[in-house]
């Protein structure tokens, strides 16, 4: 695990890039509090941080990208923060629509939709419909998330599956348990990365994050700039990646 204040300018091999980001976007309400502002404005600053990390992303050709949006806790903040947050996914899941054609990202959701209100269920479903014509940069974003709720979620699917006699527990493997997750069908994450100086997953890809490198920095995320995540990159590909092995 890598602590890094400031990263040094970034040398990366466009070559040897990870497959998939996934990134704990955090710091918001603390730069807005930083700077006198309510909560909401610290959300909103994080959002367009969110637009330009997710171009470079694509700019560089790494096809993954997992975002953590909104947990299953997150629910226990204030109810106008809750609020605030849900109308900023709203606006951006209406551009992503207006501008699919220009920015080209296939967009998925992970986690429990059914706790959202119905027009933004709608709007998901429709978003994540469309985009289908765009796969070879996908962007993930976790929504009413959580990891230990994805595992339970699975185990009752599986367990359901085995009581309609469609499943065998005796011959149940990791890869056959993987398609039960939301996030079947997508590699697990390379690299996970989390600014604002905190140093934990926070409940996000319990079970995908087994082998992911990870990057802490003390950058709050409104400010992580295209720099941060060549240096983020470039942190990565200094780590010997052995998988268990010698």
């Amino acid at each position: 695990m890598l602590f890094s204040k400031k990263p040094p300018a970034p040398e990366v091999d466009l070559e040897h890039l990870p497959r998939h980001i996934a990134i704990i976007m955090d710091g918001n309400g603390r730069w807005a509090k930083k700077r006198h502002l309510p909560r909401s404005a610290g959300h909103s600053a994080g959002s367009e941080t969110l637009r330009r990390i997710a171009t470079q992303v694509k700019k560089l050709g790494i096809p993954y990208l997992t975002l953590y949006a909104f947990s299953t806790e997150n629910w226990k903040r204030a109810p106008e923060e809750v609020s605030a947050i849900m109308d900023l996914l709203r606006n951006y899941l209406r551009e992503a629509l207006r501008d699919m054609d220009k920015n080209q990202f296939q967009i998925s959701f992970f986690g429990d939709l059914s706790a959202l209100d119905p027009d933004l269920q709608a709007l998901c479903d429709q978003v994540g419909e469309v985009s289908k014509k765009y796969p070879q940069c996908r962007m993930n974003i976790c929504l009413n998330y959580g990891g230990r709720d994805e595992i339970l979620h699975a185990a009752r699917a599986f367990a359901a599956d085995c009581v309609a006699g469609s499943a065998d527990p005796e011959a149940l493997t990791e890869e056959e348990f993987e398609t039960y997750l939301y996030s079947r069908g997508v590699p697990d994450p390379d690299l996970i990365i989390r600014p604002s100086g905190e140093q934990r997953l926070s409940n996000f890809l319990l079970w995908q994050a087994a082998y992911a490198e990870f990057y802490y920095t003390d950058i709050l995320w409104p400010d992580f700039r295209e720099a941060d995540l060549l240096a983020a990159i470039g942190a990565y590909q200094q780590r010997k990646r052995r998988f268990g092995g010698v």
